[in-house]
């Protein structure tokens, strides 16, 4: 029995054409302080929150009550947005 002919595919190449400067851009390494600044943020954030429940709410500030705990975790989320942006 005779053996079929093979075919050979064309390899796919994009175009050039098409955003080549995006791809580029992309690959570009975040600032050094990024990092830092994101476990500077969460310290902070934790450190913030255990010092007002280990003082019985009147510590760091006791005027702003229930709001420490918008600061304490304010600053995790803010990390967690900086996280987002290192490469």
């Amino acid at each position: 029995m005779p053996k079929s002919q093979v075919r050979k595919k064309k390899v796919y190449t994009p175009p050039a054409d098409i955003r080549p400067a995006a791809a580029g851009a992309s690959k570009k390494p975040s600032p050094a302080w990024i990092p830092f600044t994101a476990v500077a943020l969460i310290v902070i954030g934790i450190a913030w929150l255990v010092v007002y429940y280990l003082s019985s709410q009147q510590w760091p500030v006791e005027s702003w009550r229930y709001w420490n705990l918008a600061v304490g975790f304010g600053c995790m989320v803010a990390s967690l947005g900086l996280l987002s942006r290192w490469r």
